[in-house]
Parts: structure tokens; sequence; C-alpha cells
């Protein structure tokens, strides 16, 4: 089975005072690889701007365009359709020896970027081993069943709390408060999963929502794992789901960082109010009105180059 979607992502800068010479980078066109095609997409910037596009080393396709004259406000409407097919459903368990086929891979430095700790991936080791001993992520069993238990896991041991964090909120922050968004889920798998030395990678983009945990009509977040004999296997656990045909990828990275939906710099002494909506829809429904909703306090940016990323997966 395979489904047909729409996907309508619209992210708006208003600024307290004019910028100038704004450059801006955007990851949201959806990836075509495996069961994902991406059918069309369309960028929209107002004011207008020549928009260029390149693939970055993993693949993922990122626009860019610069405006040199000052701005009060920037939109950017991005606009996709495309065909997610259902994949076969992995097998309940694996043999216990594909924890030995993934140390020969490690030896031989296969997957060497999604293995190692990143700084958004990085917790005080208390904290770490207090949860890794809390949810059992020890080398037992197979990695399949390990991975599975895990992203239950994390699903019952978090409570998801819409804009309860930020960016750049810190791992140990999360465990403090026991609750964060789709963001914090994925790096804290992403986190005990390459402790465990299964190569594991974060995945934004968005979800058809039905009776989901998380928000719907939000950019999502989630992770791949890589098992020798299976792939990379997608795992939701802010919805402790296996990621399916809802699930449409639009970037893959070692951590948010490698992959936000956008990210640029200006000059100008100014502070920004960024609000986002986004809608998912199968081919052929109504789009209704963009629902904006605004993402944190007004950003402070200062008077010199200075990249940031302000859009938060919820």
């Amino acid at each position: 089975m395979s489904l047909r979607y729409v996907v309508r992502h619209v992210t708006r800068f208003v600024y307290s005072a004019p910028v100038r010479e704004t450059l801006m980078e955007v990851r949201m066109q959806p990836r075509s690889e495996d069961r994902q095609i991406c059918l069309s997409f369309e960028l929209a910037v107002e004011p207008t701007a020549q928009v260029q596009s390149f693939r970055d080393y993993q693949g993922n396709v990122v626009h860019h365009f610069d405006i040199p004259r000052p701005i009060c406000e920037l939109s950017i409407t991005a606009l996709s359709r495309l065909q997610v097919q259902e994949p076969e459903p992995p097998p309940s368990a694996l043999s216990t020896s594909v924890w030995d086929e993934l140390d020969r891979a490690l030896e031989e430095g296969e997957h060497f970027d999604f293995l190692s700790p990143t700084a958004r991936t990085c917790a005080s080791d208390e904290a770490l081993e207090g949860l890794r001993r809390e949810l059992g992520a020890f080398r037992r069993d197979d990695p399949l069943t390990v991975l599975r238990e895990l992203n239950q896991g994390l699903h019952e041991h978090l409570r998801y709390a819409p804009h309860s964090t930020a960016v750049e909120t810190a791992l140990d922050e999360v465990l403090a408060a026991r609750a964060g968004v789709c963001q914090d889920f994925a790096h804290l798998f992403l986190a005990l999963a390459r402790q465990l030395g299964i190569p594991a990678r974060y995945v934004s983009g968005y979800l058809y929502h039905r009776d989901d945990t998380s928000v719907p009509d939000a950019s999502h977040a989630w992770v791949e794992a890589y098992l020798p004999t299976l792939g990379w296997l997608g795992l939701d656990p802010t919805n402790n789901l296996l990621a399916g045909e809802r699930h449409i990828r639009t970037a893959v990275g070692r951590d948010y960082s490698d992959v936000p939906p956008n990210r640029g710099t200006h000059k100008g002494d100014a502070t920004s109010e960024l609000s986002v909506a986004v809608q998912v829809r199968l081919l052929g429904q109504p789009m209704g009105k963009d629902r904006f909703t605004s993402l944190g306090e007004p950003l402070e940016l200062p008077n010199l180059p200075a990249w940031y990323a302000a859009q938060q997966q919820q």
C-alpha cells in the first residue's frame, strides 16, 4: 500500500527593525529513495529571491538564497507532493549473532559518523547511566529486541510536552524534567543506541497524524538505526511507532544540527519573532487556512553575522 501526500510548510520571520544581507538555508524537500518519492517541490520566498540548491554530504537537498536589501519580514513557503509506500514489517527478533556483525562493522569504520557522540546527544554520565539502567538499554537478547524496547521505554519514561524545551535545551535538563518534544526523544534515543554500538541517525520530516502523541501539523523528528540484516530501521519514540508510510523524511544527519528546517544569518540590530504553519494532507484533501504557531521568545540578533537555527521540531 502507498499513500500520496501534500505538505505545506510556511516559515515567517518578523523583525523589530530592518535587517540586511539576509542569507538562508532550507531543508524541507522530501528525500526520494527507497519507499519514498518526491513528486514535486516548490519553494516560494517573499520578498522574492533567487533560490538555488545543492545536496549535502548526506544526500539531503538544501535550498539557499540571499536578500541583500533591507527587509522587515521574511516568509518561506515550501509545497511538496510525494508518495510513500508501506514498508515490509521487520521480524519480531533477530539472531544474537547480529551483535557480532555490528562489532565487525565498527572495526571496519562502517557508519562511523552515526556511532560517535555529538554535542546534542551528550548528557552527564550519571544522568545517562541512570536512564540506561532504568530502560534496560544493555547488550542482551538481540539488537532489534533491544531497539524496540528502547523505543517503548523512552515513550513511557518521558512526558511529551509541546514547547517545554527549546532548540538549545541540553539533554540533562530534559532528563531532569522527564519531559520534552520529539527532538529530545530522538536525541536521547541516539545517545543510548550509539552506546550499544548500533549506528543511529536523526531524521527530520513530518508525520501524517491519526491518534498520535505528538502534535499534528508540525515538523517531526525520529531516528533510524542500522542493523546488518535489515538496513536502516525507522523508530519513533515520541509515538512508540516503527516509522512507516505516515512518516515523511526530508533530511537525515548525526543530530538536529545537521538537518534544521531553516538556518540563516543577517546583519542588523533587531529581535526576530519566528512563527510556523504546517499542513500535512492526503493528496486530494483540501488545505485549510494556515495556523501559525509562535516558536519561543523573540530571538536577539546581534549586529554581526551569526548563523542561527530557531525552528524546533515538536
